[in-house]
């Protein structure tokens, strides 16, 4: 009998959503049509934000909000290096800089002095990563960029559900704009998908006007009426539209939303609580103020390598969560050196991303933590 691999993430998709995308498949709209919008309005109502525009991935949220952002050539952005590459990547696609600040110790979040000292005449705005879905110090990072006069785009595509300072992540508390995942090991899952969400009217439209090739038919946004057929191009835009099936899911999926991340806390509490007192195992704290909602469940270990694949060997499918943006070969070509952010490179050696989803039994998180432990208190791992 083959053996049963745990993954370090998976959807949860039932029969209520399986019947939601078939409702939708049978309406006359399978894009474009009203679920987008309700999807759009139940999330910005969740998160208690003003407005939100749905996209076809989590990248080109990102790309979507540095266009609204005005990002252009010659502008800098302050991200981390500890995160998916489209963090930076979005930066790129708009002629613009990466700069990378490095990370706190205990938490993996960009570090606010680490990004005070960033700062330089170009930058234009910051991209906080909410890492593992543990929001970042929001409070102070959006005091850095009110003193300098800078946007802020949260990258909280691990932090749907998460908190901060009570506030839901998007809510927009503490910044200009805040982006969201929805690719299948996220907190909801629709395939691919993302959502922008802001409190400010001006960047809304910038969204809704960039996420459809710039074209608008808002009769008093055209210079020249014709008829009620009629649309302009107002700006150069991109088809970043998502479909009325994804929307389907998604709004099925936002009805379990809660649910999932209270099971992703106990897991994270059993977890904790099982390596809270075995040295051979770190695990990452918490923001000051903050409730993660753990997308990501990361230990740092010596020998990174060898427990990676002893895992793997008993069929626990670890991951690693991620190497530093600016050591990838295309960064490394763009004159980015190592050495750039020493505690990014430091964890990056030693972590690894444990089994992280609603789905995982308690038995299946028993035997992932005595896997752990077997592996690293054998005499040869000492």
């Amino acid at each position: 009998m083959a053996k049963k691999l745990i993954p370090y993430a998976t959807q949860w998709v039932d029969e209520d959503d399986i019947a939601a995308v078939v409702a939708a498949l049978g309406s006359s709209n399978l894009t474009q049509g009203p679920r987008v919008l309700e999807f759009e309005e139940k999330m910005a109502a969740y998160c208690g934000a003003k407005y939100a525009v749905a996209v076809n991935s989590g990248t080109s949220a990102l790309h979507l909000a540095c266009l609204a952002a005005g990002i252009s050539f010659g502008d800098e952005v302050i991200t981390s290096p500890i995160t998916f590459v489209a963090s930076a990547n979005c930066v790129l696609y708009c002629g613009a800089k990466p700069v990378f600040a490095d990370v706190q110790e205990d938490i993996i979040n960009i570090d606010s002095d680490e990004v005070r000292k960033k700062i330089g005449p170009k930058t234009k705005a910051l991209i906080p990563v909410h890492f593992s879905g543990n929001p970042c110090e929001m409070e102070k990072i959006n005091a850095l960029a009110k003193e300098n006069k800078l946007l802020v785009i949260e990258d909280a595509s691990h932090a749907l559900g998460a908190k901060y300072q009570g506030q839901m992540i998007g809510s927009g508390q503490f910044s200009d704009l805040t982006v969201f995942s929805f690719h299948a090991v996220k907190h909801i899952a629709i395939g691919e998908g993302g959502m922008v969400l802001t409190n400010n009217k001006d960047l809304y439209e910038k969204l809704l006007l960039y996420r459809s090739h710039g074209i608008t038919r808002d009769r008093k946004d055209l210079n020249n009426y014709e008829g009620d057929w009629f649309y302009e191009m107002h700006s150069l835009g991109y088809n970043f539209r998502l479909t009325d099936i994804q929307s389907a899911l998604g709004i099925s999926q936002l009805n379990k939303l809660d649910a999932f991340v209270d099971r992703r806390k106990e897991i994270s509490r059993r977890y904790h609580e099982a390596f809270a007192d075995f040295q051979k195992v770190k695990v990452l704290v918490e923001t000051d103020g903050a409730e993660s909602s753990y997308h990501l469940f990361v230990i740092l270990v010596e020998d990174r390598k060898t427990v990676f694949y002893k895992l793997r060997e008993a069929g626990i499918m670890v991951n690693v969560h991620y190497l530093p943006i600016y050591l990838q070969p295309y960064y490394r070509q763009l004159g980015y050196l190592p050495g750039l952010c020493p505690v990014a490179e430091g964890y990056y050696k030693k972590t690894l991303s444990l089994p992280m989803y609603p789905k995982l039994s308690d038995q299946e998180v028993d035997f992932v933590i005595d896997t752990v432990k077997d592996i690293l208190l054998k005499e040869r791992m000492a």
